[in-house]
């Protein structure tokens, strides 16, 4: 069973859980990430075999590129979402439309029996 004390928050309201908040001048994961991909140095190119001076970001992407055109199916899946988005996934839903207006109350349950549907 809880406890009565942890059900209180540890501040009152209007008062900030994080007063110190993030520190000024610290880069969060994205600008960091960013930063590093962006770092340019010469590599092999993996589809032409030739050297090029290439950020990180090409050098991983081309990589990705030969590992598809290897035959790595998740590696051709990952490029094309990147590419072209995600392909949406439709659900096709049909129904049937009844008048219930001359059934019994028996008749309406049998009906919703039959179709699975949940019975009050």
């Amino acid at each position: 069973m809880a406890k009565e004390d942890n059900l209180n928050p540890a501040w009152k309201k209007g008062e900030s859980g994080n007063p110190s908040g993030r520190p000024k001048g610290s880069k969060n994961r994205s600008t960091i990430a960013k930063y590093w991909l962006n770092i340019e140095q010469k590599t092999k190119n993996p589809l032409t075999s030739e050297v090029e001076t290439m950020s990180q970001e090409d050098s991983i992407t081309l990589a990705q590129i030969k590992k598809a055109k290897d035959g790595d199916v998740s590696s051709y899946k990952a490029l094309m979402d990147s590419s072209y988005g995600a392909p949406i996934q439709q659900i096709e839903q049909t129904q049937e439309n009844y008048d219930f207006t001359n059934l019994t109350k028996e008749e309406v349950k049998e009906i919703l029996k039959e179709n699975g549907e949940h019975e009050e």
